[in-house]
């Protein structure tokens, strides 16, 4: 009997183009792969500083009562930018919301809100230190330029506080912070949590009132989280494009050097510059600064005439 060997059939080889799919396919799933491990990698490390635990001793200071008190306070409160956040009656707002970076919900601080439960000590912690009751780092809150306000300053901002209204909780949400955001704070280009940045050891700053340049040194602090350390302005480190460039306030050509005193207190007065520029009430709280006495706003001026002339954008 005749037999063949049975042939052997060759299966097709695919060719480069059928192989091709399959390549970029497995690229694409390492690289997402390699992505979502990135991504867990930065929250882990990120929610972990947000989440440590701060045992700081604030140091003690007392609260008066009385009107004059009470006014200094709201002084306090208006220099140091409180209403920038808390809005006007400092019963919280959404501050920023400005996904992936971050969504801020500022706190209620009126009697409807943290007032109603917060010790001498937690304001102190929380104001000065960036830090709250639990023990966690508060999100956002501008404490290193807080850290050396003075004991009586401190005292009449809690008793301007406590005097205020009671506004009731409303539920804005929770603050949040995005991906964006958490590899900005961790490459050191958002200052999130202010409690990595201060020295819990300073001391508090004893100054004395009065219409002098030193005084006015004291009181633009709370100026420089966006104006810059140097006040020359430019971009806001940190923040979403949508914001505004901060402006200029040295004495040079960019800056104020064509401005007089009363073009200053009145611009804070009015919201409205010597050229007609109105100023952006959600960016620059000027009707809460409006309400400051006039030796404040003339310390202010006296202390920024002071400065060398920058150029703008030096921070």
């Amino acid at each position: 009997m005749d037999t063949k060997a049975p042939q052997v059939v060759e299966k097709p080889k695919p060719s480069g183009r059928r192989r091709w799919p399959r390549i970029l396919l497995t690229v694409l799933a390492v690289f997402v792969t390699l992505l979502g491990v990135a991504i867990g990698a930065v929250y882990a490390v990120s929610s972990k500083h947000m989440t440590q635990i701060w045992d700081v001793k604030p140091v003690a200071y007392s609260v008066p009562e009385g009107a004059e008190v009470i006014a200094r306070g709201k002084a306090v409160a208006i220099f140091r930018g409180c209403a920038d956040c808390h809005g006007l009656d400092l019963s919280g707002k959404v501050f920023l919301d400005e996904m992936p970076v971050m969504r801020l919900v500022a706190a209620n601080l009126t009697q409807g809100g943290l007032a109603a439960t917060y010790t001498d000590e937690d304001w102190a912690r929380a104001v000065r230190h960036g830090i709250a009751p639990s023990g966690r780092p508060l999100l956002f809150m501008p404490s290193y330029e807080w850290i050396e306000l003075s004991n009586e300053d401190l005292g009449a901002l809690v008793a301007y506080i406590r005097s205020l209204p009671a506004v009731a909780q409303v539920d804005h949400g929770q603050s949040a912070v995005g991906p964006l955001g958490r590899i900005l704070y961790l490459t050191g280009e958002l200052p999130l949590l202010a409690a990595e940045l201060i020295d819990h050891g300073l001391q508090p700053a004893r100054p004395v009132p009065a219409a002098s340049a030193e005084y006015g040194k004291y009181l633009i602090t709370g100026c420089t989280g966006c104006h810059g350390e140097g006040l020359s302005g430019g971009k806001i480190p940190g923040v979403p494009p949508s914001w505004p460039i901060a402006p200029n306030l040295t004495p040079h050509a960019s800056g104020l050097a064509s401005w007089s005193e009363a073009d200053f207190i009145n611009t804070l007065r009015s919201g409205k510059t010597p050229g007609g520029q109105e100023l952006r009430a959600d960016f620059m709280p000027w009707e809460f600064i409006s309400q400051s006495s006039d030796e404040d706003l003339t310390a202010l001026w006296l202390y920024l005439t002071s400065l060398p002339p920058r150029p703008a954008g030096n921070r």
